[in-house]
């Protein structure tokens, strides 16, 4: 069974996406399809921690995962196809590249974000990163 990994942050792309996967695997069979949501681990200000603590930090941002996974288990369960869902903590590329390559991963497809060309240029995209990390084939959903 062909395995992929679909990163999701409830963008229209990352809709598509999912969309497409799925629809993948109602017309030519089984996948086994993993979907994550990654977040940058809580940055500590100093004096931020002096009024929320860590572990509330961590907590608000793994509720927030959770918020922005359910629609992707939602959109599965309707069309009866099995999906992992995991959040994932770290810098968002090498995340999902990581979590795609330890899961042995067929390839990954994700929904590119549609930045302005200003903020690909001083920041590059998540999916341009992706691509350039990993050994595995990259699909872009637009």
């Amino acid at each position: 069974m062909r395995k992929l990994l679909v990163p999701f942050d409830n963008s229209e792309n990352a809709v598509r996406a999912l969309e497409y996967v799925l629809r993948l695997a109602k017309e030519k069979g089984p996948l086994d399809v993993t979907v994550v949501h990654v977040h940058e681990p809580p940055i500590d200000y100093g004096r931020v921690a002096a009024y929320l603590p860590a572990d509330k930090i961590e907590e608000l941002q793994r509720q927030h995962s959770e918020e922005l996974l359910k629609p992707a288990a939602e959109m599965a369960k309707a069309v009866g196809v099995p999906v992992t869902c995991k959040i994932l903590i770290g810098d968002v590329a090498n995340s999902i590249v990581e979590c795609a390559e330890s899961a042995g991963c067929d390839g990954i497809l994700m929904g590119t974000r549609g930045m302005s060309a200003i903020g690909n240029l001083v920041m590059g995209s998540v999916a341009t990163k992706v691509i350039h990390l990993t050994k595995l084939p990259v699909t872009l959903i637009k």
